[in-house]
């Protein structure tokens, strides 16, 4: 990551002039956007060239943002007034809907994400997030009344309350930021939780922007929500160990959330982790090849291929893996890939030229080790774009089957019979996703239910939205985002008994 040293005074205009980058150049800390001496720089992954200058938080920075957490949790009525609550996320909800189009605009440039994708997942979809949980808080019990007991000759009653968990050290990642930090805000605020939430140091801008229409458009009390940016590590690691941080959720590699697991435990935080995938996509012996290749190729190329949730093993009967194969590279070359900005482009670019040499590279590695290239393995410049790539005949076991590699890469591998496909799809550290096709919806489920995996798609069917539960099992992670689940996260449980008189 770049960085540059001058100091960048705001002027706390939104948007001026139509750049990007006016929204979100400060951190929010206390209920104050603070300006920082340092700053680093925000690429445009299609061009490569700077967009802008985020805020560069010392770990300082991120200790007063704990503090104004705890001090808002600790001693303002927030975690007990429900209406206010109610009333601050219908705000914030207002606010990204009023600054849509600016943070769409900031959003296609800053993360690359395509125009179309922007209607959906990576903003329109996520700011319904925000309006779902302020109705869910109005309607979720926060009290549970257990059956009276007697004991010791006495008739005792007995009920269970939901308290907020306390202060929420949330860090997300760079691909889907938008969805990512209200996939964590929007659950905790209602809870009652105070939140420091950080951003990703390759798309910091995004998230500053957040922090700024909450400063400005909600009454949300001072330190309640602080947002950070920093391209220090250590601003991360000390969310993660603080003693007054009593929970942590991120959203990141597996890598990152082992090592976040291991320093909470040594006080004993609370963790919600959202990591990687390497999931399989089944395509049963009687499923329409045609449709299942088209689903196969322009899936697995979304965003360029960065989500954790994305199908990247595609398992086909032996005796049809040349027939699929020829299918999806036909279809890759339908792949419109280029400026983000055009309604007309699919796929835009991978985040940096970092992630696109690691993508480049675990392709490499994977046609030494004896997997095919069928298609795609080629950089283009300008900016970070990677062509679709398919690789047939890959090795189960082999690296390049096994590790995520968070592109726009797609391995074929052959089966013998159901039994051996689902052998093939729970051969992996990872269970976060997953889907089958088959004529038969009910044989499809059969075979899904056998997949240890936190979502599955039966022939197509959409799971995400605003109410539905999403995470892994094994490596992919612990708890569960959106839907009902996405609350109780943030919720401790005190059961209480008081002798009837």
């Amino acid at each position: 990551m770049h960085t540059h040293d001058a100091t960048r005074s705001s002027t706390g205009d939104e948007h001026r002039n139509g750049e990007p980058n006016e929204l979100g150049r400060r951190l929010l800390i206390d209920g104050r956007l603070v300006a920082t001496e340092r700053t680093f720089a925000s690429l445009n992954p299609a061009t490569g060239a700077v967009l802008g200058y985020a805020p560069d938080a010392t770990v300082a920075d991120a200790e007063a943002a704990i503090a104004a957490a705890r001090r808002a949790f600790d001693s303002t009525g927030w975690a007990t007034d429900t209406e206010l609550r109610v009333r601050c996320l219908r705000q914030l909800h207002q606010a990204l809907l009023d600054h849509r189009e600016e943070l769409r605009e900031l959003t296609i440039a800053e993360v690359g994400a395509t125009r179309t994708l922007t209607l959906g997942n990576q903003l329109d979809i996520p700011i319904g997030l925000v309006s779902y949980y302020a109705e869910l808080l109005e309607s979720h019990p926060l009290t549970e009344e257990l059956p009276e007991i007697e004991a010791r000759g006495q008739r005792h009653r007995r009920w269970v309350e939901k308290e907020p968990a306390g202060v929420v050290a949330a860090i997300v990642a760079y691909n889907y930021p938008n969805q990512l930090a209200l996939a964590k805000l929007a659950p905790a605020l209602a809870a009652g939780c105070t939140v420091v939430l950080k951003g990703a140091p390759d798309t910091p801008l995004i998230t500053q922007a957040l922090g700024e229409l909450i400063a400005r458009y909600t009454d949300i009390p001072a330190g309640v929500v602080n947002v950070l940016a920093s391209s220090e590590v250590s601003v991360g690691e000390r969310m993660t160990t603080h003693p007054d941080v009593d929970m942590v959720t991120f959203t990141g590699s597996t890598a990152v959330g082992r090592r976040i697991m291991a320093a909470a435990g040594e006080t004993l935080k609370r963790v919600f982790l959202e990591l990687g995938g390497k999931s399989a996509m089944v395509v049963l012996d009687d499923a329409d090849f045609d449709l299942t290749a088209l689903f196969a190729a322009f899936s697995v190329v979304t965003h360029a291929g960065q989500g954790c949730a994305l199908t990247t093993r595609l398992l086909v009967p032996r005796a049809r893996h040349d027939e699929m194969v020829a299918k999806v590279a036909a279809n890759f070359g339908h792949v419109r890939y280029g400026d983000p900005g055009d309604p007309k482009t699919y796929m835009g670019p991978l985040i940096s030229a970092r992630q696109r040499d690691k993508v480049d590279a675990m392709v490499q590695r994977a046609v030494a080790a004896g997997a095919t290239l069928v298609t795609g393995g080629t950089k283009v410049d300008p900016g970070f774009f990677y062509t679709p790539t398919l690789l047939a005949g890959v090795d189960p076991d082999s690296e390049i089957a096994q590790e995520e590699v968070f592109g726009p890469v797609l391995v074929v591998i052959p089966y013998t019979d159901d039994d051996d496909a689902v052998r093939i799809a729970n051969n992996s550290i990872y269970g976060l996703s997953g889907g089958v096709f088959s004529a038969s919806d009910e044989r499809a489920l059969a075979v899904a239910r056998r997949i240890r995996t936190g979502t599955m798609s039966i022939n197509g069917g959409n799971y995400f939205a605003a109410d539905a539960p999403f995470g892994g099992y094994k490596q992919s992670g612990i708890g569960r985002e959106s839907g009902v689940a996405g609350l109780e996260e943030f919720l401790e449980r005190k059961t209480f008994a008081a002798v009837i008189r």
